[in-house]
């Protein structure tokens, strides 16, 4: 079983405008509102790619109650701690004549100590049948941003691979507590290592960085598809992978469908460069539909077919900072 936490759960929903501009009254030509954030859009792949999972994390008001609901009506499973404040709502304006895509997150809930405590106790009750926990995604207001660590720490201790997908300091102070994997994409790398990449050395050094940090394994997300540091001691090997370009629809998402993509061909034993060329084709696969978390499992074999898997030599560790 694979458990996803969603603690600033949201309704997600994605307008088309075409010719968006700032100032001016405009008509969608498309909607889709659907529940979201990055642990549930990981959790929707995850189903529609076959793999056991369930959906977890804080929900509350008329909102929260949305939210729930309409993970029933996908047939996703979910057990959310319900709190009194109101889930936020998220919306994303995609213009489909320049492809331009603007996001407008919400701040999110306040969540109590109260209630934290009660999803503690559930995210380690729901552990007892989990091989794999995702923390992804922003935290609601007031919840310390060391919570993931504590989280992460404490999943650990029972035996459970765990995954951290978020960014700025809880993302940091994830880092700390040794996650078995990390994926951010490049901005979001760049941020935790401190400097800008500019080449396919930067990318590899940081992998190398955000392993030295903590993570056990690290992933970069781009456009064209990623670099990536996987295995083990003398198993470690380092890729980069590319797909050939696709006309994208909405690339909303498309990180948190790509991670999907990776622990479903984990989960199913997979190796390394399998699980790389699977995840790329399913974040590919992904922007071609509208709404985040979308994938279509039948095309992602043929995307698979135009994924490119580079073995790269790894850099001599003094170099590498490993």
């Amino acid at each position: 079983m694979i458990v996803t936490v969603t603690l600033n759960a949201a309704i997600d929903k994605t307008l088309a405008v075409p010719n968006f501009r700032i100032g001016r009254r405009h008509r969608s030509t498309e909607q889709q509102t659907m529940a979201g954030g990055k642990g549930v859009n990981v959790a929707r792949a995850l189903k529609t790619l076959g793999q056991p999972v369930i959906a977890t994390g804080l929900a509350g008001g008329p909102t929260g109650t949305r939210i729930s609901e309409q993970l029933t009506e996908e047939a996703i499973l979910s057990d959310f701690v319900r709190i009194r404040d109101e889930s936020r709502t998220s919306t994303a304006v995609i213009d489909p004549t320049s492809g331009e895509q603007t996001e407008i997150n919400e701040r999110g809930p306040e969540a109590t100590e109260a209630e934290l405590s009660l999803f503690r106790d559930k995210l380690l009750y729901l552990a007892k049948g989990a091989d794999i926990c995702v923390f992804a995604g922003s935290l609601p207001r007031t919840v310390e941003p060391t919570v993931y660590a504590d989280l992460i720490a404490e999943l650990a201790a029972a035996g459970v691979t765990t995954v951290a997908d978020a960014e700025a300091e809880p993302m940091q102070l994830a880092l700390r507590a040794g996650p078995d994997l990390v994926s951010p994409n490049a901005t979001e790398a760049e941020a935790l290592v401190g400097h800008e990449f500019r080449d396919e050395q930067d990318h590899v050094f940081a992998l190398y960085e955000l392993c030295e940090l903590g993570a056990r394994e690290a992933i970069i997300t781009h456009a064209e598809g990623c670099y990536a540091l996987v295995g083990r001691d003398r198993d470690r090997s380092l890729y980069t992978v590319r797909v050939e370009p696709i006309e994208l629809v909405s690339a909303i998402g498309a990180g948190d469908v790509f991670l999907a993509g990776y622990l479903a061909a984990s989960y199913s034993g997979r190796g390394h460069e399998e699980c790389l060329r699977f995840a790329v084709a399913c974040g590919a696969e992904s922007t071609q539909h509208f709404g985040a978390g979308e994938v279509d499992a039948r095309e992602v074999g043929r995307i698979e077919e135009e994924v490119f898997v580079t073995r790269l030599e790894q850099p001599a560790p003094a170099n590498a900072r490993a």
